[in-house]
């Protein structure tokens, strides 16, 4: 039986993803300079979280992603958060996406022309936990046995919940996404996506080719779709073009505003300059990608524009056929 995930593409073409959760609580004026980052948000605000969430699904977004990326058991017990409250932290992240998801659903304008939206539970990297910036170049220092251990407990306890996929997203080493798609396998009887941070066109952050990720993502039972995200947008297009020619699998592209994270202080340096985000979604899809969306620095305004887009080359596509 396909997933509500592959269902929902097979339906419509595309999943149009939502833009970056920090990026949103920071424009409502909340401090993330934390190691918690948004999950601060979380366990101190939840309902701006939700709103956060609601903001992107009034954008257009197909698929909001939950506030769990940095949060993990061993950040949240340095608060002096229990385990049993970690575990109920996990589980409330997911159903403010799911609160938000269905109120925006019960009202009947929200539904023309769409299908009801997905909530994507988030399972980000070692180097979040870390919160040293080493999502953006995998050097972890560690073996594939502790990031699977590392990734288990949170894996298993997302993975039982209404999240309708696994994001196991910003991926900068090829060593953990093998072990992470062990951990999937073995806990989750769920759809997962994987997207990578890349340092170029050709490699992963880690200075693996795009042509063997590629490879392992086409043979790798659970991985339901492959792409890359926080990455900038300039680089998109040939990764796209080199990951969907390497594999069937649907291919996910959800990049970054520009500039170079600080993990000192959890800000964004100065980016080049902001793309034409409809112009620029168009160009992802054309290179094969089939979801699409935004990372940090890419809010609702940005997301509205790919989802006028996207309806755009619907229509000339029904045109022209």
């Amino acid at each position: 039986m396909p997933s509500c995930f592959d269902a929902f593409l097979r339906r419509h073409g595309f999943v149009l993803l939502d833009g970056g959760l920090a990026t949103e609580l920071e424009s409502a004026g909340h401090d993330l300079n934390d190691a918690l980052w948004s999950a601060k948000v979380l366990l101190e605000y939840p309902d701006a979280v939700e709103a956060a969430h609601t903001a992107y699904l009034r954008a257009g977004a197909d698929c909001v992603i939950t506030a769990t990326y940095q949060a993990t058991f061993e950040r949240l017990a340095e608060r002096g958060v229990t385990r049993a409250r970690a575990e109920a932290v996990f589980r409330t992240a997911v159903d403010l996406a799911v609160r938000a998801r269905d109120g925006f659903w019960t009202h009947p304008a929200n539904r023309a022309g769409r299908t009801r939206p997905l909530v994507a539970a988030s399972i980000g990297p070692y180097g979040a936990c870390l919160a040293d910036g080493s999502e953006y170049h995998g050097d972890y220092g560690v073996g594939r046995d502790t990031l699977a251990d590392f990734h288990r407990s949170r894996l298993r306890l997302l993975a039982d919940t209404p999240a309708e996929i696994l994001a196991c997203e910003t991926i900068p080493s090829f060593t953990e996404a093998r072990a992470l798609a062990a951990v999937v396998e073995d806990e989750s009887d769920k759809p997962a996506w994987f997207t990578f941070t890349f340092r170029d066109e050709r490699h992963i952050s880690d200075g693996t080719p795009i042509d063997g990720v590629a490879a392992w993502a086409a043979d790798t039972a659970c991985v339901e779709a492959v792409g890359v995200n926080c990455t900038p947008a300039r680089l998109l297009p040939r990764i796209i073009r080199t990951l969907a020619a390497a594999t069937g699998k649907p291919i996910v592209a959800y990049p970054n505003g520009g500039g170079e994270w600080d993990a000192v202080t959890k800000t964004w340096g100065r980016a080049d300059g902001e793309p034409d985000w409809g112009h620029a979604c168009r160009s992802w899809v054309a290179a094969g990608a089939t979801v699409v969306g935004g990372c940090c620095r890419v809010g609702p305004e940005a997301i509205r524009a790919m989802r006028s887009a996207l309806a755009a080359r619907a229509s000339e596509a029904h045109t022209t056929a």
